[in-house]
């Protein structure tokens, strides 16, 4: 096999946040191929049990994985895999990381209670991690140092805010990843 036939270097990236935070429509903004999803519809076995506070217009959720793929040359690929939000099915992510380079942490400013586990995840595995604030149709109430403090973000967590339905900001959140794996400088927020 000639190294033009080789097959591409591929470099996993775990997209993880609480339920509802926007992590399968982040891997579909960015995906280059129709994502895998394994979303259900929500059913009466989820009250009292799942937080529904704040997305109560949810109707669908994720119970495995979503996957996208991002081309980013001939020889290298980009594999992200969305985890589920809700606590019950937590105990996925153990193997969902397996390989994972680095990790997105998508938060909602209305619910950042919701971040906390994702959080503690990416720092007890030492995973490299970016911060995403998702900003549900365009508004955020809070600055990006309320939401470091909320958050005990370490000052080189790079941090961005936008609305995660946007490929630009998606991208971008992504390149900062990259950028923090790589050792460069966190953007200012």
């Amino acid at each position: 096999m000639t190294p033009s036939e080789a097959a591409p270097a591929a470099v996993k990236i775990l997209v993880a946040g609480g339920f509802g935070v926007g992590k399968t429509t982040m891997v579909g903004a960015v995906s280059e191929v129709t994502p895998l999803r394994t979303e259900e519809y929500m059913t009466k076995a989820s009250v009292g049990v799942d937080d529904l506070a704040g997305v109560g217009d949810k109707d669908t959720t994720t119970v495995a994985l979503d996957f996208g793929r991002i081309t980013l040359n001939d020889d290298l690929v980009m594999y992200l895999f969305g985890t589920p939000g809700q606590e019950r099915f937590w105990f996925m992510w153990n193997d969902l990381v397996n390989g994972a380079l680095g990790g997105v942490v998508l938060v909602d400013t209305r619910r950042l209670h919701t971040s906390f586990a994702s959080i503690d995840f990416f720092e007890s595995r030492r995973i490299p991690f970016v911060v995403a604030v998702n900003c549900f149709h365009g508004r955020n109430t809070r600055t990006a140092s309320e939401i470091r403090q909320a958050l005990d973000l370490d000052p080189y967590v790079p941090l961005l805010i936008g609305d995660v339905r946007e490929r630009a900001y998606a991208k971008e959140t992504l390149l900062a990843l990259v950028d923090h794996l790589a050792g460069l400088p966190a953007p200012v927020g």
